[in-house]
């Protein structure tokens, strides 16, 4: 398989916590959000690498009690960029989920 993030799924991705994945992966929502419906390349773009994010947080072993959770965020975001038709998920709405961890990873990584 090839990725767009190959140093991170070469095993960088699993030296991440869960929080910072998920920050990761909700600032690919963000920008998936920004562009949907105004930008196809750079909405394309970001939802795959979203996918991917999410995809190699799945394959994380050391997550593997949060599947449930995690499938969900996928499915979730799918129906997203899918225009909301089962869940009526809109990406704007979904950020939000992420905005905590995004926060909590921006803290801890802020010079003072």
């Amino acid at each position: 398989m090839t990725y767009l993030h190959k140093n991170l799924a070469e095993g960088r991705w699993q030296k991440l916590s869960l929080s910072e994945q998920l920050a990761n992966i909700g600032s690919e929502v963000g920008r998936a959000a920004k562009w949907q419906g105004k930008d196809d390349q750079n909405f394309n773009g970001a939802l795959t690498r979203a996918l991917e994010l999410i995809d190699l947080t799945i394959d994380d072993p050391r997550w593997e009690n949060r599947l449930f959770e995690l499938g969900r965020i996928r499915e979730i975001f799918c129906d997203g960029i899918l225009g909301g038709q089962e869940y009526g998920t809109k990406l704007t709405d979904l950020e939000k989920y992420f905005m905590p961890f995004m926060n909590l990873t921006a803290t801890k990584y802020s010079i003072l």
